[in-house]
């Protein structure tokens, strides 16, 4: 896409520049005391499956911000700093003459205004919040919280500009940005959810550099598609996880199993909370920094929860033989498919633009031949089969989940 003069480029902020889920959270919450923390949690855990909107998830989340000084808040906010390769990018759009806009209706504006001084952004939007004799009242209000609001925001930016919305391109990551893409010439997901992998013009995931070549037109001279150390060591942790089906066949029983991996998981999760307050736990947080990607490391990494909830639905769900099957086709086929697509993927899903064909065929090859290890043929394709096709198509659900689920409901509808 050839550059035109005055083109904006609209930044999401949290997930695109900041790290997803971790202001309010764990900068501001967590230092509240563990009610303030949980009752936290509680209301993300409701926006985040769809039963709260936006505008009244963060008045509930403000509501119990009320009476904490204002200069305590914004110093927490200051300490946070932008994603890895988010202020080299700005520079390069900077020297590009790009114009900037960075609009979120999770931030305060003055945070967001702060940030934008930062990176050198030309415009900036957020809500309005409450402030008496330098305390939070608990109130916020502004354009970006009503529906369709961050339009609201760019469309005023477009009219100071002078802009109409084929000037315009927005990266954003989830379905709260929506209303933008209507606005915009151009849409590029960054690491997006189900919603925007499918109405994307465009996927990046993990560096965000990768949206210069979408912006100037000019496709890079070479893609790197070799894997990084810790994409290695990713998915060869998650393709081990087969070994729990051996374990399960010839050591203990699938409830005993279950209950191990709960366990850990939840030692696992107690280490992610203590690396974002800035303690790291002995072994558990060495692997997460040394296996979580670049674009990860600042937030809380749910990845392996998910997987184990995954494998631990397997076995209570499902009876052996296909409790192992679904396990070798989350472990084997899944993680061949990450592998592959990265490597060879060249041809992106038209329903979900962040997966390749190319890796979800191979995904496909290695949940056969993994599922041949414990049920017949047959079987094993049926059930290699639905688990990647749950692998590539968009879900509000992770794929560590659906997988298995899939796969071992197709599987036990054959016994």
């Amino acid at each position: 896409m050839e550059r035109q003069e005055g083109y904006l480029v609209v930044f999401d902020v949290e997930g695109v520049l900041l790290p997803k889920r971790r202001f309010l959270l764990f900068e501001i919450a967590a230092r509240l005391g563990l009610s303030t923390f949980l009752r936290f949690l509680f209301i993300g855990i409701l926006y985040e499956i769809g039963l709260l909107s936006t505008g009244s998830g963060l008045r509930r989340l403000f509501r119990l911000l009320k009476g904490m000084p204002i200069d305590e808040v914004f110093s927490q906010f200051k300490k946070l700093t932008p994603i890895q390769g988010v202020p080299e990018l700005f520079d390069n759009l900077r020297k590009l003459e790009f114009k900037t806009v960075l609009i979120s209706s999770g931030l305060p504006r003055i945070f967001v205004e702060d940030l934008a001084k930062r990176l050198g952004a030309d415009h900036a939007s957020g809500l309005e919040m409450g402030i008496d004799d330098g305390h939070l009242t608990g109130e916020i209000w502004g354009d970006v919280l009503k529906p369709g609001g961050k339009a609201i925001a760019l469309k005023k930016i477009l009219e100071r500009e002078e802009l109409s919305s084929r000037n315009c391109v927005v990266v954003a990551d989830d379905r709260n940005n929506l209303p933008l893409f209507k606005l915009c010439k151009m849409s590029i997901g960054y690491n997006p959810d189900f919603v925007l992998s499918v109405k994307s013009d465009f996927v990046v995931k993990g560096d965000l550099s990768m949206v210069l070549p979408l912006l100037t037109g000019k496709a890079p001279t070479q893609v790197d598609r070799t894997l990084s150390q810790s994409e290695v060591l990713h998915e060869a942790i998650h393709m081990s996880g087969i070994s729990v089906s051996f374990i399960c066949m010839y050591l203990l029983s699938s409830h005993t199993v279950a209950l191990l991996i709960m366990a850990v998981t939840s030692v696992y999760t107690i280490s992610e909370i203590l690396r974002m307050l800035g303690k790291n736990l002995p072994f558990f947080s060495t692997i997460t920094l040394k296996a979580a990607d670049k674009s990860e490391l600042q937030e809380f990494v749910t990845g392996p929860i998910f997987y184990a909830l995954g494998m631990m639905l397997s076995l209570l769900l499902f009876r052996a033989p296909v409790s192992y099957a679904c396990i070798a086709i989350l472990t084997l086929g899944d993680g061949s498919a990450a592998v592959f697509g990265k490597r060879f993927g060249r041809t992106v899903f038209p329903f979900n633009k962040g997966k390749k064909i190319e890796g979800s065929l191979t995904g496909l090859v290695f949940a056969f031949l993994g599922s041949l290890l414990f049920i017949d043929p047959t079987r094993a394709l049926i059930g290699a089969f639905a688990g990647i096709l749950a692998e590539c198509l968009p879900s509000p659900i992770d794929d560590n989940i659906t997988i298995p689920l899939v796969s071992g409901v197709a599987l036990a509808l054959t016994f």
